[in-house]
């Protein structure tokens, strides 16, 4: 190593995987640390996007929203509740061992002196598992834990999709791993009234696949990369806006 370089700051690294234990123990003892744990899943989308793509977009998201806010961002939780992509590959847990795992990792955060976690998911079928478990974990850890669970999507203006437009033009815009030329439409509901929507939705939620025959919800061959950034930039500035919200009791 050159001489005088490169003297790790811990106060700069969002990461806890890149952490040492002296360094992190004397940084949450100095100051208040924030933890974010992402939760993606491994689950079919369509021919064109990686299984992973629900853990590559929130980690992502994750990720810059640790590095802008200085908050410490834990690895991601990549198994997910994905059970009704079946007979699409999916490596999927149960809405109770997801549930059970976040409540271990924070109480295991409290134990380290990690009194405020930010949740954030990728993956809609995990929300059930998430579902007021900042009250849970309250109830828990006797008021001494604040957990905040969000869903990402939540946090912009399009209307979400899978493996559609929305997701293909954020993946296009992280990763290499993209094969446009598989790109095809799935289940378009522009033409479909709320109601039949809400129903085919119902349907998704049972068996995606008797939803949307290939696996597609959208239609992703007009996805870009440009777009994706511009999508991407938006939930950051949104979630991070409504994360710094839960810190300091104020809008920004």
């Amino acid at each position: 190593m050159e001489k005088g370089s490169r003297k790790i700051k811990v106060n700069q690294m969002s990461e806890i995987k890149t952490q040492f234990d002296p360094f992190l123990r004397k940084d949450i003892k100095r100051k208040k640390q924030v933890a974010v744990i992402p939760i993606g899943s491994i689950e079919q989308h369509g021919p064109h996007l990686p299984i992973s793509t629900d853990t590559d977009i929130v980690t992502e998201v994750a990720k810059r929203i640790c590095e802008k806010n200085k908050y410490l961002l834990l690895p991601t939780l990549s198994y997910g509740v994905s059970f009704e992509h079946a007979p699409f590959f999916n490596l999927s847990i149960r809405e109770a061992t997801l549930r059970s795992v976040l409540v271990d990792i924070c109480s295991s955060l409290l134990e380290n002196n990690i009194k405020t976690i930010f949740i954030i998911n990728g993956h809609h079928g995990n929300q059930n598992s998430i579902r007021d478990i900042d009250k849970k974990l309250k109830k828990i850890s006797k008021n001494k834990l604040k957990v905040f669970p969000f869903s990402y999507w939540h946090f912009m203006d399009k209307e979400f999709d899978h493996a559609g437009f929305v997701e293909t033009s954020l993946m296009l815009a992280i990763s290499k791993n993209v094969k446009m030329k598989l790109a095809e439409k799935g289940l378009i509901t522009d033409k479909m009234t709320k109601q039949e929507i809400k129903k085919i939705g119902k349907i998704a939620n049972k068996s995606f696949p008797k939803a949307t025959k290939n696996g597609v919800w959208g239609d992703p061959t007009n996805a870009s990369k440009k777009e994706g950034q511009l999508i991407l930039a938006e939930i950051v500035k949104n979630l991070g806006k409504k994360c710094q919200t839960c810190l300091t009791g104020h809008s920004s």
